[in-house]
C-alpha cells in the first residue's frame, strides 16, 4: 500500500513528541537531515551564551567560578549525559573534543595492557578517520600494532594477541550499529578492552554502557545533542578502570585539588581525573542547552533520558523514507547501504550510486533538503547520507524530502555544473 501525503501528516498528528520540535530554531521551509553531523540549534541557546557572556563573564567576573557554579559544570553536564548512554550519575565528564578524549582513553586502556604481552589494537576499516589516526599514533608511540577489519571479520579477530577492540557504536558512512553488549562481552572473553565511540549514539539510540559492561567511551556534543558547532564532547569510563592512574594528560583540572597549586600532580577520584586544562564555559553553557532538548522527551515514555520514545519515531521516520525510496526512486540507480533491521540501524539511512552522489546532495541542498555526502573508497561506493533526529523531524518532512529527491533524479538537474563543483565540507 502506498504512503500519501495526507497519511504522512496523519502520522503528525498523532505524533506524541511532536511538540518537541518548538524547542529549535528552523528556518522556514528547511528540512534537515543531517543532525548527525551538526545539530538543530536549541531557541534557549542565545540567550544562555548572551546571560553567560554579559552577566556571569561580564558583572560577575571571576567570581562566576564560585556564584554561577562554573567549576563544576563538566560534571554537571556529565550526569545529563549519563542519562542518556545508561551511566550513573559522577561516571561521565563532559569537556575537551571527541579526539582528544579518545587520545585520553585509549591511552589508559592501552597502559592496562602494557604488561599482558598483547601487541595488537583491532578495529573496522569503516571506522570514523580520526579514531584510527589517534590509534595509529598511540599504537606507534606505545609499542602497538593497529589492525583494520570489516566488520564481518569481527569475531575471528577476537584472538589472545588483542589488547584494545576500539569501535564506533553505530558506523558513521553506512548507519550500521554494533551489538555493544554481544560485542564487549566476547571482547573481555578474549581478554581484550573495549573502547566505544558514541558520536553517532549519544541522543540518537538507546545505550547500556554499564549494562554492557563496556570499559571506556567517548562521544561527541554537537550532533544528535545539539550543542553547537564544535561543543565539547564527552568521557565515560567504567568504575572498575575509573581510579587508575593512566591519564595522560595531566592537567590542573584533572588534580585531586586544583587550587592547591602543588607541583606535583594527585589525581582527581574517579572519572573527574580525564579533565586536563580550564575548561570552555560559554561551549559548555551551550551544550547544556542542547543537553535539555533531548531530555525533554523523558516525559513521553518514562524512560531515563527518554531515548526510548525518540527510538521508536526515528525507526519509524528511517523505515518510511526508506520505504518511499525505494517505491518512488526505482529505477533511479540509488542502492540501500543501510541495515533494514531496526536492531542494526542507527538514526539515519545511507544510499549509494555509482554517478552523481555528490551533486545530488548538492542539488537537494539548494532545494531546502539538507543533507550530505561521504566518499567512497575500494570498498565502499559514493554515499548520500540522511539523519534523522526525531526531535525536530515529521512524517511529512520525510514524504516531502523524498519528493525533492525524485524531481532531481527525474529532472537530472544534478548534472548542472554548480551542483558537481567540490565544496571544502561536503
Amino acid at each position: 500500500m502506498t504512503t500519501t501525503l495526507e497519511d504522512c501528516r496523519a502520522l503528525d498528528a498523532q505524533d506524541p513528541l511532536r511538540a518537541l520540535r518548538d524547542q529549535f530554531t528552523l528556518p522556514d521551509g528547511v528540512i534537515y537531515l543531517d543532525g548527525n553531523s551538526l545539530g538543530v540549534l536549541p531557541k534557549a541557546a542565545p540567550a544562555r551564551i548572551a546571560e553567560v557572556v554579559a552577566k556571569e563573564w561580564g558583572e560577575g567576573l571571576i567570581r562566576s567560578w564560585n556564584t554561577a557554579s562554573w567549576f563544576d559544570l563538566p560534571q554537571r553536564l556529565g550526569d545529563k549525559v549519563a542519562r542518556l548512554v545508561g551511566a550513573a550519575p559522577g561516571e561521565v565528564v563532559c569537556t575537551d573534543s571527541t579526539s582528544v578524549n579518545l587520545y585520553k582513553v585509549l591511552f589508559a586502556a592501552l597502559s592496562q595492557q602494557k604488561d599482558s604481552g598483547r601487541k595488537l589494537v583491532v578495529s573496522e576499516r569503516s571506522n570514523f578517520p580520526t579514531d584510527l589516526y589517534i590509534a595509529e599514533s598511540l599504537c606507534r608511540e606505545r609499542g602497538f600494532t593497529l589492525k583494520l577489519i570489516e566488520a564481518d571479520e569481527l569475531p575471528g579477530a577476537l584472538t589472545d594477541e588483542v589488547a584494545v577492540l576500539m569501535l564506533t557504536h553505530v558506523n558513521y558512512r553506512t548507519g550500521a550499529m554494533h551489538d555493544m553488549k554481544a560485542i564487549t562481552a566476547a571482547a573481555h572473553e578474549a581478554g581484550a578492552l573495549a573502547v566505544w565511540d558514541l558520536a553517532h549514539s549519544a541522543g540518537a539510540v538507546p545505550v547500556a554502557l554499564n549494562e554492557a559492561e563496556a570499559d571506556y567511551a567517548i562521544g561527541c556534543g554537537y550532533k544528535y545533542l545539539n550543542g553547537g558547532p564544535g561543543a565539547p564532547a564527552f568521557a565515560w569510563v567504567h568504575t572498575r578502570h575509573a581510579g587508575r592512574f593512566e591519564q595522560p594528560l595531566s592537567g590542573w583540572w584533572g588534580h585531586a585539588a586544583p587550587f592547591e597549586f602543588t607541583p606535583h600532580y594527585r589525581p582527581a577520584p574517579g572519572v573527574a581525573r580525564y579533565l586536563c586544562g580550564t575548561q570552555p564555559i560559554v561551549s559548555l553553557s551551550a551544550l547544556e542547552c542542547g543537553l535539555d532538548t533531548v531530555l525533554a522527551a523523558e516525559p513521553f515514555d518514562g524512560e531515563r533520558g527518554g531515548m526510548g520514545a525518540l527510538r521508536a519515531k526515528s525507526l519509524a521516520l528511517t523505515d518510511l523514507f526508506i520505504a518511499l525510496v525505494e517505491e518512488r526512486c526505482a529505477g533511479h540507480g540509488l542502492s540501500l547501504v543501510t541495515p533494514r533491521e531496526h536492531a542494526r540501524r542507527g538514526s539515519q539511512v545511507c544510499l549509494s550510486r555509482d554517478e552523481g552522489a555528490y551533486a545530488i546532495v548538492q542539488a537537494l541542498i539548494a532545494r531546502n533538503v539538507i543533507g550530505d555526502f561521504r566518499a567512497g573508497d575500494a570498498q565502499m561506493p559514493d554515499i548520500l547520507r540522511f539523519g534523522f533526529t526525531p526531535l525536530y523531524l515529521g512524517f511529512e518532512d520525510v514524504w516531502n524530502s523524498v519528493e525533492q529527491l525524485v524531481q532531481v533524479l527525474e529532472s537530472g538537474e544534478w548534472r548542472r555544473p554548480e551542483f558537481n563543483r567540490k565544496n571544502a565540507v561536503t
